[in-house]
């Protein structure tokens, strides 16, 4: 839909947000409208589109899109509350709620904290009790709200639902914009004092904001204003879940629609290529279809079986399912891979060998061991992909099996798509980094850890794994930390990350919101 936002001819009747001081309003507090005015961006329309992806696929943000003009139009020449209407039942209509929950919980926080307005922020952020006003649904906005703002009450539209699916329709009094959002903040508050200050950014926010002793108008965001950082937030949005890297505007959108049969195309043909090729051609031939692979570091020479020699162990990073496949290119041979859960058809498709793991230590610590006196093999020790430039806690089984330990810094860049998710087909990982228009891995071989630093010379294990994480976080200027595979799905999927191999499947595990704590982030020394 076009810019929620209508240009008002009252915005002298409250001062702007720049004039507002901050000092000594902890006992104050602040109500305030989410798009526009904690949001730099006054349209939700990237939101709602967000939910139709990650739920209901393309064809559901096509729906959305082609939904979207007559949002438009009924928002500019019937009322806001009709546009709006009209996004959210082209957005949610037969979705399951648990399903909208998962991914306001998992992916809406990471867009939105990348969005929000300085000024508005900088008030908000001083009082000590927050409120949000917004016309989006509820239960898209609380869990970021709440969990990454410290917001402690959140009033939206609520969405009408039968037998756990929404109908697309709103519950009375309908959607909270105008007059609705004045009589929720007066309901909210009839037991208590209105709230002291209150922010807004448009005409149909003035009736609440003159309910609130003082108030403030958010101009619209320049272009060039920059969001808040990240450091700024009482929370940092530390895992995030979803296929998108970008925030998509109707035009990225439509880009993606367009591009999604294309995708899968050239992924087959990526993929195709990888599988029937000889590892010694396949470097060259994805270089043909478009994927960029840079080596780095001067990876050691194969290991020799006729002189007894056991394997060595390169130690990687994990960004992807596809990390030991591009070691594999990148040395020009394929490398055994042991992996801790992998959907079935992904080891199918594998152009490498692997193997799966039991995670019971002694029997996981005999296959490796079998594994390296055949020749050489890689092992991502933190159990589990991340996106963000963090590295999870090591697993300091691999350290206690054999001295030969080569550390390998995995970095990747995707365009449109992310390559792992937490909440659905796992199995199709390797489909979306390979359907992004020009993917590329950089991998860096780095030196072979020195005999005084292993095991054998009398190091602890788990000294040798937090070692081994610093000197990879330090080549790719990522921070180490002690969160591991299970903090990561719990939070984002409600279980342990273990994956179903029977057949593929989307996680139907859910969580309330109530029950998520935040995990604080932890360093090694």
């Amino acid at each position: 839909m076009a810019d929620n936002h209508k240009n008002s001819d009252h915005s002298c009747e409250f001062p702007a947000i720049a004039t507002c001081k901050t000092h000594g309003r902890d006992k104050h507090t602040v109500v305030s409208d989410l798009d526009g005015t904690l949001l730099r961006g006054h349209t939700s329309f990237p939101y709602f589109a967000l939910v139709a992806f990650e739920v209901g696929g393309p064809l559901r943000l096509l729906f959305l899109l082609l939904a979207s003009p007559i949002a438009g139009i009924l928002y500019y020449f019937i009322s806001e509350a009709a546009g709006i209407r009209v996004l959210i039942f082209a957005t949610m209509a037969g979705m399951k709620v648990s399903h909208i929950e998962s991914v306001a919980r998992a992916v809406l926080p990471k867009f939105y904290s990348s969005d929000l307005h300085p000024e508005a922020w900088r008030v908000f952020v001083a009082c000590g009790k927050r409120c949000v006003l917004t016309a989006n649904p509820t239960l898209m906005v609380e869990p970021f709200l709440k969990e990454f703002l410290g917001a402690d009450m959140v009033l939206g539209t609520e969405l009408d639902s039968w037998r756990g699916r929404a109908t697309g329709l709103v519950k009375p009094p309908g959607v909270l914009v105008g007059i609705h959002k004045a009589n929720a903040l007066m309901k909210a508050f009839k037991d208590a004092s209105l709230p002291e200050l209150a922010l807004g950014d448009r005409e149909s926010d003035y009736p609440y904001m003159k309910l609130c002793k003082e108030a403030y108008l958010v101009p619209q965001a320049p272009a060039e204003l920059k969001a808040v950082t990240v450091d700024k937030l009482p929370k940092p949005v530390v895992f995030h879940d979803g296929r998108l890297v970008h925030k998509p505007t109707p035009l990225k959108a439509l880009i993606t629609i367009i591009w999604i049969p294309i995708g899968f195309l050239l992924a087959c043909l990526r993929i195709a290529a990888g599988a029937l090729l000889p590892m010694s051609l396949v470097y060259y031939a994805i270089w043909a279809l478009g994927v960029r692979v840079y080596v780095k570091g001067t990876p050691p020479p194969p290991t020799k079986k006729s002189t007894g020699q056991t394997g060595v162990l390169f130690i990687c990073s994990h960004r992807t399912l596809l990390d030991p496949v591009f070691l594999s290119i990148a040395l020009r041979r394929p490398i055994p891979a042991v992996t801790y859960s992998l959907s079935r058809l992904s080891e199918i498709m594998s152009p490498i060998k692997t193997v799966r793991l039991t995670r019971d230590k002694t029997s996981d610590a005999n296959m490796i061991k079998k594994l390296l006196t055949q020749g050489d093999l890689v092992i991502c020790p933190e159990g589990t992909t991340c996106r963000e430039p963090i590295l999870l806690r090591f697993s300091s089984l691999f350290a206690k099996l054999t001295n030969e330990l080569v550390p390998v810094a995995m970095s990747n860049k995707m365009s449109m798509f992310h390559g792992t998710t937490a909440r659905g087909w796992k199995w199709m990982d390797s489909f979306y980094f390979l359907m992004n228009p020009s993917p590329a891995y950089e991998v860096t071989f780095l030196n072979k850890l020195p005999y005084e630093l292993t095991c054998a010379s009398g190091q602890l294990s788990h000294d040798v794994a937090n070692y081994i994480q610093r000197v990879i976080a330090s080549s790719l200027s990522y921070e180490c930390t002690n969160f591991t595979r299970k903090d990561k799905y719990k939070m984002l999927a409600g279980n342990d990350g273990t994956v179903d191999t029977r057949k593929p499947k989307v996680a139907m595990l859910k969580i309330s919101w109530d029950d998520r704590k935040w995990m604080e982030m932890s360093y090694c020394t």
